[in-house]
């Protein structure tokens, strides 16, 4: 995760016609979002506070977003976000490079082959 913080309030809102995900410490986001034009707005307030991905997790199974527009949003957010695996350091197999370089020959059509 890109952050440590954590919030209390999560949900989704419209804007523009696109449901998101929406974080907050604070209930009170309704207004702001509302000022800014967000429609069809859904927040909860957890018991604990929580990491983003985590508090999204949480909400997916509230029944309050059990609409296919919130469910879509948390989904592709969930994905987007989903935390990644570690990479494994593997040995890497390949043509191992000579120590000396090879002189260069011009190439004479005249010039016979000697061994």
């Amino acid at each position: 995760m890109a952050t440590d913080k954590l919030f209390k309030v999560f949900g989704t809102s419209k804007l523009n016609g696109e449901y998101k995900v929406r974080f907050a410490n604070d209930v009170m986001r309704i207004k702001v979002l509302a000022k800014h034009g967000h429609e069809d707005i859904t927040l909860v307030e957890l018991d604990n506070p929580t990491t983003k991905y985590d508090g999204i997790k949480q909400i997916a199974l509230l029944p309050e977003f059990a609409n296919a527009s919130a469910q879509a949003a948390i989904t592709e957010y969930l994905e987007e976000k989903a935390p990644k695996a570690p990479k494994a350091t593997v040995a890497k197999k390949g043509v191992m490079k000579p120590k000396a370089k090879a002189a260069k020959v011009a190439e004479d059509d005249n010039v016979p082959f000697t061994a």
